[in-house]
């Protein structure tokens, strides 16, 4: 039969959840321990964060052994004996800390505990760090569907990567505390870079901090939460003359000071997750320190802006084009006539984006080269012929590698699929082509020569020559030096065009 406990919704910790800790600091006093939730109740209003608050529970019958019943010169027996509650004063207890609006914890250390916290209406489990890998308790914590807090000071790696592993098998929904055992420790051994260790190694899991610094010291909380800590856990306490707190517990006013530096810090702190939006008064104060683009000589109405028909200074003026918008990847083109010495503007000019198009070349060459098997010189240059525009790049157009350009010259040219290369010859450059990937239709002087892996064909100056592919190809150019004006088109508007060239270096990555 389908166990309908497996179909009920998750339980999940809210975030920030803030754990005010009371162990025995009830003292063994019901109506004491009252008061303790009562007054933090009263603090806890104040904050707009999630609360809990945490008892601990031990079977002192059976807990401990039986000849070591009352000793009173072993400590911690002493400690638990003096502050025992029966279960009627537990109830008491934690049917007042549900009435002021906590979360309801408890830290068990034995498996007859565990079977409490379920009975009576617990909403959070915690296991204490001594108690991290004690499987036989696990085993019945595991068995209890809360969500579970573990503490993990003095917990080696090992022992932390079995117990989430533990946990993540029976699709528990378990938090992680980073946490050191002194009471109180001291600044120096607080070790917050350890929220760092358990967020790093444990990504999916929610990373807390555990507390037992001075109760007066803030810093530490404030820092926890710009590491990214979302559970924090402290002791408490309230002193009056017959009960004095311990040197690690908070009173009411020491907690306040807490969950007030706690505050503080998540509003420095600011926006988690994404980046923020600018205000009006940032952008306006970056732009008046951001440089701004002069004409250097007149510009005429239709001409493609270039880098060195600008000059940038300030001041910036209102719509003016800042150095911050130039790049080789926008484009710009004026709209209207602008004088020498004149602010270029946004209303004067057309702007055109070409990142994505280029990115998109870059990737077909890539597939392309990953297909012909070829090897490309890490720190080779990408030169991007477009002959008639980028618009027009997949007709019209090649990609080349220099590979050397000395006496000699070694190019790697790769035509995509569809590709034509129009007609052009050289007055000085003789070259070989050598194709080593696809098909290649080669025109020499308007004589069709197909060229398929290991064809050679030299090309002598004057020869105009012309290419294409249906298939995609690639080919090795070796030729004589290679002159940047001596390639003339047949086309004179190829010829005229000086933007036909798209330069990039890091392109391979």
């Amino acid at each position: 039969m389908l166990d309908k406990s497996s179909l009920e919704p998750r339980k999940t910790l809210p975030e920030p959840l803030f754990i005010f800790e009371l162990a025995n600091n009830h003292m063994g006093d019901v109506e004491h321990g009252l008061r303790v939730i009562s007054e933090f109740g009263a603090l806890a209003r104040g904050y707009d964060f999630s609360f809990a608050f945490k008892l601990q529970f031990r079977e002192l019958d059976s807990f401990i052994h039986p000849d070591f019943q009352n000793r009173t010169d072993i400590k911690y027996i002493k400690r638990f004996s003096e502050t025992r509650l029966d279960r009627d004063a537990t109830r008491r207890l934690t049917a007042a800390i549900k009435s002021e609006g906590f979360l309801a914890m408890c830290t068990p250390f034995d498996e007859a505990s565990v079977d409490r916290i379920v009975e009576d209406g617990f909403d959070i489990l915690k296991i204490a760090s001594c108690s991290f890998t004690d499987w036989p308790l696990l085993e019945k914590i595991a068995s209890v569907d809360l969500p579970i807090i573990g503490s993990t000071a003095g917990i080696e790696c090992a022992d932390m990567d079995n117990v989430v592993a533990f946990m993540r098998h029976r699709d528990k929904d378990f938090a992680l505390m980073a946490c050191v055992a002194r009471y109180p420790t001291p600044h120096e051994a607080l070790q917050l870079n350890q929220i760092d260790v358990l967020k790093e190694r444990y990504p999916n899991l929610r990373i807390g901090y555990s507390t037992h610094e001075d109760p007066g010291e803030t810093v530490p909380v404030a820092m926890a939460i710009a590491k990214g800590a979302v559970l924090f856990e402290k002791h408490i306490g309230v002193p009056t003359d017959a009960y004095p707190l311990n040197a690690y517990s908070a009173s009411p006013a020491q907690a306040r000071a807490w969950l007030d530096a706690a505050r503080r810090a998540y509003e420095i702190c600011g926006v988690a997750g994404r980046r923020i939006e600018p205000s009006a008064a940032e952008l306006a104060a970056l732009r008046d320190l951001r440089r701004g683009a002069f004409a250097r000589r007149p510009i005429g109405r239709g001409e493609r802006i270039r880098t060195e028909d600008v000059f940038f200074a300030i001041p910036t003026q209102p719509g003016q084009i800042t150095a911050n918008d130039w790049s080789k990847y926008t484009l710009f083109t004026a709209a209207e006539d602008i004088p020498a010495g004149a602010p270029v503007n946004e209303a004067a000019t057309n702007r055109e984006h070409v990142r994505a198009k280029v990115f998109s070349i870059v990737s077909s060459v890539k597939k392309l080269l990953a297909e012909s098997k070829g090897v490309v010189p890490g720190e080779a240059e990408l030169e991007i012929s477009h002959h008639f525009g980028l618009e027009r790049f997949e007709e019209y157009g090649i990609t080349m590698v220099t590979v050397v350009n000395r006496g000699y010259c070694k190019k790697l040219i790769v035509v995509l699929p569809g590709q034509r290369h129009p007609e052009q010859f050289h007055k000085l450059k003789e070259e070989t082509f050598h194709v080593l990937h696809g098909e290649l239709i080669l025109h020499l002087d308007g004589k069709e020569r197909i060229c398929g892996p290991g064809s050679v064909v030299t090309i002598a100056p004057g020869v105009r020559h012309a290419f294409e592919t249906r298939t995609g190809a690639v080919f090795e150019e070796i030729s004589s030096t290679h002159f940047a004006n001596d390639s003339f088109y047949t086309d004179e508007a190829i010829n005229k065009n000086p933007d036909r060239k798209t330069l990039l270096r890091y392109w391979l990555a």
